[in-house]
């Protein structure tokens, strides 16, 4: 039984999941009143200081807070809460407004066109990658059809040890390995022919990075330095880079890529934990806890971000001591964080606010407004629109560019040639309709433009149609011969979104085309009266299960028509060796099919029209006819009197023979057909008769040869008549 104390403990924590941090806080306060064990006081001081700090008592968080780490140096396990508190801060009250604000005044300067500041895409709107929100280079097409950077997700993979998840719809259910998805190859040649600044800077930053990884920083560097002359929006670059002039040591010029990364593209996670890291190698400790939190804001699962942030809140609200952390170079940085924030917070009762606190750690609650872009000119700097900036960070932005003025000569001037060349880099996205030309993006099979485009794992792409129909034959690649087995079992193709895009904007009339075309098509497959798809096997009845095992190509591409038309029904007819198949026979509509590795399927059907063939055909290596259907003529008065007493005497008559069967032999009839229906309240009220005499029929012990005319009867006497006889004889010959 648990103790009054621990009962308080599970109330306080409830108290906290239900947002009543009031009380939670007092009742951690009453606990710590008689714990006298360092350990266990400064865990509920940790936990009262979180439950404070998401109360907006951010005064008070703060002092409890700092005696916790009086006790022990707080590790990164007590800090989770507060780091989450204050990225969500971040993340609720300034996100949005500061990065719409950024955009719109990096764009006002000049230095980036207007509509790569409002779409952040870096110029290239519809060809970016969702993960780092730049060119979409060595694109890879997930399962769900939407594309991404090779490099991209494979980073995901390494960074965030989990499954990768889908960033535009989620799914992360049918990802597999990220190391077997292969380069889209159609699209990957598309984007190279119409992009060919960025997909040459994707290159030199490919060379770039192998260059890094053998620890040649200074070639690597010149690779970098040529790829930002060619492709100067580009964010990555900039991030990049300024990882390689950290590896040197340049952390200066490491502070300013970052920060032009995070310029380019403000709500991008990476380019603030690059700054982060930059920063804390300048002994600008507390800016750099800012750009962790402003990366958590955007990214809360970021976890190197994470990590980072609880280490140095834990560094600064340990009490001062001699010994200073050896990647803290100003250890009196603390000291005048810790001011900053006592200061700045006015009455314990005030709901927290970013604008509470000082100038300076302020800025760890929003995110970054822009500095003026390099290379732009100084003189327009007045210009930009600040009116809701915060005065002291506009003054710190003006000392720090002429900073940039006075010891960046050099790369001033490489900046002017990045100017010059911004018009060439931008105005790509506008000349794809007028570069595109319709054959780079038709079918390698039909040799018509993609309809439903699929991309498979190995990074083929084709109408989904024609890939279906190739995978009928063969579960490879038509291409690279790539075995799909996988692939084909689970018969979940999505379109390849990029690709769909491209055709509905730069090839309108094209697709209206196309589409008509293949609504023709299959208005004729739809149609159940002319050239209806015939299976040739087995006899069928109305109303009657009838379960088939498909392996040949022909009737894979059958059934998937019946069901792609909506129809889901085809003909079912007996094989004849003049004719090719009878004369008569049942249509069947598809209830379920199940799909396996090797192309076979389980298709489980059930009986529902009869009909005649008028006419024979075949399309694409299977039989077609077209039909004319069956329905039992009706009867009335005497007749219908007579038609019900027969019908009366045939019925039990199937009941007494059916009675008489071994009780294996009855189990295994209704195991596959199902129990014998009931009769009928009215008798002819269905076109093709009572459903327990085609029961019958399907379960009696007879050929179909013998089984055929009674679906061509309408009469439904006849068929009575025609049964009573059959069931007298299998009694006759039981007896003799």
């Amino acid at each position: 039984m648990a103790t009054e104390s621990e009962s308080m403990l599970q109330l306080a924590v409830k108290a906290f999941q239900s947002k009543n941090f009031d009380l939670a806080a007092d009742i951690y306060e009453c606990q710590l009143a008689g714990l006298g064990d360092p350990g266990s006081r400064q865990e509920l001081m940790v936990k009262r200081a979180d439950a404070l700090a998401f109360g907006g008592k951010f005064t008070e968080a703060f002092d409890v807070y700092r005696q916790a780490s009086e006790i022990g140096r707080l590790r990164p396990g007590h800090l989770i809460n507060l780091v989450e508190y204050l990225s969500e801060s971040i993340s609720r009250q300034d996100g949005e407004r500061r990065g719409a604000e950024s955009r719109e005044a990096v764009a006002a300067a000049g230095c980036v066109p207007a509509s790569c500041a409002t779409t952040g895409c870096g110029g290239y709107e519809g060809f970016s990658c969702r993960i780092c929100l730049s060119f979409l280079f060595e694109p890879v097409t997930l399962p769900c059809g939407h594309c991404f950077c090779k490099k991209c997700l494979e980073r995901e993979v390494k960074e965030k040890e989990r499954p990768v998840m889908c960033k535009e719809c989620r799914d992360s259910s049918r990802v597999a390995d990220v190391q077997s998805y292969r380069v889209n190859v159609v699209l990957s040649n598309l984007l190279a022919k119409w992009f060919p600044i960025p997909q040459q800077a994707g290159q030199l930053r490919r060379e770039g990075n192998g260059l890094y990884a053998e620890r040649r920083m200074e070639a690597a560097l010149e690779k970098y330095n040529q790829a930002i002359l060619i492709a100067p929006l580009d964010h990555i670059l900039f991030s990049n880079r300024s990882q390689i002039h950290s590896s040197l040591k340049h952390y200066e010029k490491a502070l300013r890529d970052a920060e032009m990364a995070c310029r380019l593209m403000p709500h991008w996670s990476k380019g603030h934990v690059r700054k982060a890291q930059a920063l804390v190698s300048l002994g600008r400790t507390e800016e750099a806890l800012r750009e962790y939190l402003v990366s958590l804001s955007i990214e809360p699962d970021y976890r190197l971000a994470k990590t980072e942030a609880h280490k140095l809140l834990s560094d600064l609200l340990a009490p001062v001591t001699d010994q200073v952390p050896e990647h803290i170079s100003d250890y009196s940085s603390i000291s005048s964080f810790r001011a900053h924030i006592k200061n700045s917070i006015n009455t314990p009762s005030q709901t927290f606010s970013p604008s509470m606190l000082s100038s300076e750690f302020s800025l760890a609650f929003t995110l970054p407004a822009p500095d003026k872009l390099e290379g732009c000119d100084m003189k327009g700097q007045g210009k930009l629109e600040v009116s809701r900036m915060d005065h002291r960070f506009i003054l710190k932005r003006k000392r720090r560019s002429a900073e940039e003025v006075e010891d960046g000569g050099q790369e001033k001037s490489d900046d002017r040639k990045r100017s010059k060349s911004e018009v060439t880099d931008s105005s790509n996205c506008a000349g794809v309709g007028d570069i595109l030309d319709p054959t780079d993006l038709e079918c390698s099979l039909c040799m018509r433009l993609f309809y439903e485009p699929v991309t498979t794992p190995c990074g083929h792409t084709f109408c989904l149609q024609c890939l279906e129909r190739c995978l009928d034959h063969n579960p490879k690649c038509p291409l690279c011969k790539e075995e799909l087995s996988e692939y084909l079992v689970q018969r979940q193709y999505c379109k390849t979104v990029l690709m769909e895009n491209l055709i509905s904007k730069y090839l309108p009339s094209e697709l209206i085309e196309r589409q008509k075309i293949h609504q023709e098509e299959m208005a004729e497959l739809s149609n159940l009266n002319k050239n209806v798809p015939i299976f040739v096997c087995t006899m069928a009845f109305p109303t009657v299960p009838c379960p088939l095992h498909i392996f040949e190509p022909c009737y894979r591409l059958m059934i998937r028509r019946c069901m792609e038309t909506g129809t889901n029904c085809f003909g079912m007819c007996l094989a004849d060796n003049l004719k090719g198949f009878a004369e008569y026979g049942c249509l069947l509509e598809i209830r379920d099919v199940k799909f396996f590795s090797d192309g076979r399927s389980v298709v489980d059907t059930i009986g529902r029209r009869r009909f005649k063939v008028i006419q024979h055909r075949e399309r694409d290596g299977y039989n077609t006819a077209d039909i004319e259907y069956l329905e039992d003529v009706k009867v009335e008065g005497v007749a219908q009197r007579e038609l019900q007493s027969l019908h009366d005497t045939v019925y039990d008559q199937a009941l007494v023979w059916l009675n008489s069967l071994k009780t294996e032999q009855k189990e295994r009839i209704e195991g596959h057909f199902g129990p014998m229906p009931g009769k009928d309240s009215v008798l002819q009220a269905s076109p093709n008769g009572p459903s327990w005499c085609w029961w019958l029929l399907a379960v009696l012990p007879l050929e179909g040869r013998a089984q055929l005319p009674f679906l061509a009867l309408t009469s439904l006497k006849d068929r009575l008549s025609g049964i009573r006889k059959v069931l007298l004889f299998m009694a006759h010959s039981k007896h003799r």
